[in-house]
């Protein structure tokens, strides 16, 4: 169903006060943001990366944060 055809009228407009007290709503800020970059890696490595992070239950970007972290410890 296109958008024109719903039906809106029993829809109260929401008036300039309750504007005025709405918030935005997502993540708290923890102090610990990340930043976002961009990285190529392989197929392959990702893919196995990917696997790794599954096997311990993990997003495949915190092993990934994970590891590097552990390979600059090991440099520093």
């Amino acid at each position: 169903m296109p958008d024109s055809q719903i039906d809106l009228s029993d829809i109260p407009e929401v008036t300039d006060e309750e504007l005025r007290r709405a918030r935005r709503v997502g993540r708290p800020a923890s102090g610990n943001a990340k930043q976002l970059i961009a990285i190529r890696i392989a197929p392959r490595l990702l893919d196995q990366l990917r696997r790794m992070a599954a096997r311990q239950s993990k997003r495949y970007q915190t092993l990934i944060h994970e590891l590097l972290e552990k390979a600059a410890r090991k440099v520093a």
